[in-house]
């Protein structure tokens, strides 16, 4: 399934909340509700919506303070506001708009202005989060560059020369350990020094019509002793005869390599589920790889895919990178929703071209 657009309604009338709440979930979108600004600020990092409907007129923090705070934030900036009241005053919308406001709506409205103001808002938001993947991709290949040239070279040399030290000392040499703590933290670099050519050369791939359903099992495969030793339960509910999908096999199979390692590392104890599904909506194929694992911290969700970026279950790494730049580069999307201490979902979308 796609994934959904968060709205957030921040508005002190009950009825006018309760109204937009089953207007907007009959369109699609995920909501939640706040009563007063204090609570709104509360909602923003809990709910991090796509969008903020938000009232002027409230007790405790006025609509104008909690978009002025909420616009000095760099992690809140973004959010597109859309301000709504009932104050039509011209001065009134010119406030709102120099605080920060994105867009300005004066009650009594009609919802379907509001409904299109709001997919508006969300169309500029899609394209500047694209203006912004673009930009970063551009300075994630620089950087590649420079660490390709800059580190390959004398991390060997390191390496090289630490294995004939530690090769040569005693069994019984207390510098022994140590160095084999250099070995293991040089292995850490050479395997990401190896990802980021990886990822530069991932432009260069072969795509040939395929069943995604195989390439699914054949990724499990991979993992049956670690599942096994782990005591895991794989269930799948995959989509009966799918169409074959132009993609290639084996940078496809190294993204769900990729997602099904990160499930196993996730669950220590406790109940351990895997569950894969893939299914088809519209003109897209879905894939989803859930676990009951530890979950992604929430202040971490936003930049997993970002390189080099640690959380609480996954280390610091190119693979999320690599898989997402994959996805991309088939015309898809990967997204992650994941809630702490109970699982984590990660949901590949990629074009139905039937062949």
């Amino acid at each position: 399934m796609a994934k959904k657009n968060k709205i957030l309604i921040v508005d002190d009338a009950l009825d006018t909340v309760e109204l937009l709440r089953k207007r907007f979930q009959a369109e699609g979108y995920e909501t939640a509700e706040a009563y007063n600004g204090e609570e709104g600020l509360r909602k923003v990092p809990e709910f991090n919506p796509d969008l903020i409907v938000l009232d002027i007129m409230m007790p405790k923090i006025d609509g104008y303070e909690v978009c002025q705070r909420l616009k000095a934030d760099e992690k809140t900036r973004y959010i597109p506001i859309l301000m709504l009241t009932a104050k039509g005053e011209l001065e009134d919308k010119i406030k709102g708009l120099d605080i920060g406001a994105d867009d300005y709506l004066s009650k009594p409205f009609d919802y379907k202005e509001l409904s299109a103001r709001v997919r508006s808002l969300l169309t500029v938001k899609a394209a500047h989060e694209k203006k912004v993947e673009v930009e970063k991709s551009g300075a994630l290949e620089q950087m590649m560059d420079q660490v390709a040239h800059e580190i390959r070279n004398p991390l060997t040399s390191i390496g090289g020369f630490a294995r004939k030290v530690y090769e040569r000392l005693p069994d019984d040499d207390k510098n022994r350990k140590y160095m084999q703590m250099i070995l293991e933290d040089v292995n850490v670099l050479e395997n990401m020094i190896k990802q980021v050519i990886e990822l530069k050369s991932m432009s260069l791939s072969y795509k040939e019509p395929s069943n995604i359903n195989d390439i699914i099992l054949d990724s499990l495969k991979v993992f049956e002793y670690d599942i096994k030793q782990k005591d895991i339960h794989v269930e799948t509910e995959l989509v009966k005869d799918p169409p074959l999908i132009s993609v290639d096999k084996k940078l496809f199979k190294r993204v769900l390599c990729n997602l099904i390692k990160n499930s196993i590392e996730a669950m220590q104890s406790g109940t351990k589920n895997i569950k894969i599904v893939s299914r088809i909506s519209g003109d897209h194929f879905f894939i989803l790889v859930s676990d009951t694992g530890h979950g992604i911290p929430r202040e971490k969700i936003k930049n997993i895919f970002d390189p080099l970026v640690t959380s609480k279950v996954y280390g610091p790494g190119l693979g999320l990178t690599l898989a997402q730049k994959i996805i991309q580069d088939h015309g898809g999307n990967i997204d992650v929703e994941s809630e702490p201490g109970k699982g984590t979902t990660f949901t590949i979308t990629v074009p139905l071209q039937e062949t």
